[in-house]
């Protein structure tokens, strides 16, 4: 078995998670599926970022201790993971001694490298995104892209450095020859332009009274902690063992690929491999960015009031059908709206009528007809690397494409039975009802494994009721929304 070891970005967890934060988990568990059908030994990681700024922050206004804080937020990005049906294979919080332990090897190892320095600085910082800008990387309001209308802090400090404008000319050489790939190409080139401006020396510690003594000591100096890209990024080698279970990690790292969303990229492709580079550590093999999606045409925004909250679309729809609507109609190349109406309008269509009505049509002929479906495709039998189209899609990260393969099958199923017309060979007793009945049980059991990475729970019902030999009718698949 191949290994395929994937991550998705590492949430703050300094408020509970909404719809963005659902979109990510999707998309990865949805590639992390896939590879699982393949039959690819795989493992799926995400984690908690934990030792930010925003979090402290947070906690205070609360009046709660940090711990409790984070600990009571982990708790609902898992909970919703899992009412998503996405499955993590490990969730790692930042604040776990294990993570502690594998950052602090990582500091050690950089800082042997000589890569590691301290000095008195002074600068712009946005607690948003957690970290330092400079005033030309502002806008013209002076403030951060992502966090526009946020005043950003000025703070001076004496903490330590890592030399970054080291590894400009290695990490142009790995990013242009795709050693590190970077998906979609036009990510890969805002990259390319921001190393041939020149890279400066970032940060990479607070001291304890700005982090009020929060987060990953600094090993040899009691005044510091870590900053928070230099920890959180190595969550994704402390929750495979970094530092604590060297057999561990060395099956899983390098990643396959490493799924993020824009707004952090410069963090994972040039901070993050700048880092391992200089403890000589592996590198990750990819990078697939994804956009953002909006709601009603406009940014998620708690002033806006439209900050949806995942769960209660799950609650009022189905983990599924969710899933199939951010896969196939929030591209992950282009930002996407997501609106209820819709939504709905998607899930009448595509699922009730579609889907659900295909399903529901065929296992009452057969069940009218006490069809028998001898010989049934073994589950194995059906191999996805086999259908060129729909394999190329997944690998290209077009889920889009790779569910426009499977309804294009769907509606070509639909269309052979509106004209073989089985009912009607029913009633003459024609010799033929059971090869069309067969086809069709053949077909649908070929969806069910095409809907694996998308809709699992979908995929497992349909699986189970055509498993044969006899099929049933059972309650439809996605009721009709009035």
């Amino acid at each position: 078995m191949a290994k395929f070891y994937i991550t998705s970005a590492i949430p703050y967890v300094n408020a509970q998670p909404h719809i963005g934060h659902a979109l990510e988990f999707v998309q990865a568990d949805a590639i992390a599926r896939y590879h699982q059908v393949l039959g690819d030994d795989v493992l799926y990681l995400c984690g908690s970022d934990e030792n930010a700024m925003k979090n402290v922050q947070a906690a205070e206004k609360e009046g709660v201790p940090i711990q409790d804080f984070v600990n009571k937020n982990t708790k609902l990005f898992i909970a919703l993971a899992e009412r998503l049906n996405v499955h993590f294979g490990v969730f790692q919080q930042g604040s776990d001694a294990q993570h502690y332990a594998a950052s602090q090897k990582l500091w050690t190892l950089c800082k042997a490298n000589g890569d590691i320095y301290k000095k008195e600085y002074s600068g712009l910082y946005c607690v948003g995104c957690e970290t330092f800008y400079t005033r030309d990387e502002l806008n013209e309001n002076g403030e951060c892209f992502e966090h526009p209308g946020r005043k950003l802090e000025e703070v001076t400090e004496e903490n330590y450095f890592f030399k970054l404008s080291a590894y400009q000319e290695k990490l142009t050489e790995l990013i242009e020859s795709d050693t590190i790939a970077i998906v979609p190409t036009y990510r890969k080139n805002e990259i390319l332009a921001f190393l041939k401006r020149g890279l400066n020396d970032i940060s990479i510690s607070r001291s304890n009274e700005r982090a009020k003594n929060w987060g990953v000591p600094v090993p040899d100096d009691s005044q510091q902690r870590m900053y928070v890209w230099f920890d959180a990024l190595n969550i994704y080698q402390s929750g495979i063992g970094f530092g604590v279970n060297e057999d561990l990690y060395k099956k899983w790292w390098p990643a396959d690929v490493q799924v993020i969303g824009k707004g952090i990229i410069r963090f994972h492709a040039v901070y993050w491999p700048a880092f391992l580079l200089s403890a000589k550590l592996a590198l990750p093999k990819k990078l697939f960015v994804h956009e953002y999606i909006t709601v009603n045409g406009q940014k998620m925004s708690k002033t806006l009031g439209n900050v949806i909250d995942p769960n209660m679309l799950i609650e009022k729809y189905g983990a599924d059908s969710l899933r199939y609507f951010f896969l196939r109609y929030i591209s992950p190349f282009a930002d996407g709206d997501f609106s209820e109406n819709t939504f709905v309008e998607k899930y009448n269509a595509d699922l009730a009528n579609g889907l659900g009505n295909l399903t529901a049509r065929v296992a009452k002929l057969c069940e009218t007809e006490s069809f028998e479906q001898l010989g049934s495709k073994d589950r194995s039998s059906i191999h996805l690397m086999d259908v060129a189209q729909y394999d190329q899609a997944m690998r290209d990260y077009k889920f889009f494409d790779a569910l426009n393969f499977v309804w294009t099958k769907i509606a070509s199923l639909d269309k052979f039975i509106g004209e073989e017309r089985p009912w009607e060979m029913a009633k003459k007793g024609d010799a033929r009802l059971k090869s069309v009945l067969s086809h069709a049980v053949d077909q649908i059991q070929e969806i069910a494994v095409l809907l694996e990475p998308f809709m699992p729970d979908t995929a497992k019902r349909i699986e189970k009721q055509f498993a044969g030999p006899k099929v049933n009718s059972e309650k439809p698949l996605f009721p009709r929304i009035q």
